[in-house]
């Protein structure tokens, strides 16, 4: 299995996301009355810290450079294990 970079924007967006889910699913099952408007905040708030997340960890690890390379060499083309 191939390892991938682990990118925190995108798990707080589906954090942000499914907790919407789970404010919906809880008025659908008649545990709480949710009003209509109450997802927008959640909703927009969690995309704009993913966002944020995302803008943050990006530039830090451009500023690190990729985990493979060695300083004054180019990165090279990632390849892929035979099986």
């Amino acid at each position: 299995m191939l390892r991938h970079e682990f990118r925190p924007g995108k798990l707080i967006a589906g954090f942000f996301l499914a907790l919407a889910g789970v404010i919906y699913a809880g008025d659908a099952g008649g545990a709480w009355e949710t009003p209509w408007f109450a997802i927008i905040p959640v909703v927009t708030g969690g995309l704009c810290l993913a966002g944020a997340v995302g803008f943050l960890s990006h530039s830090i690890r451009r500023r690190r450079g990729t985990a493979g390379s060695t300083p004054g060499t180019p990165d090279a083309p990632p390849t892929e294990i035979p099986r």
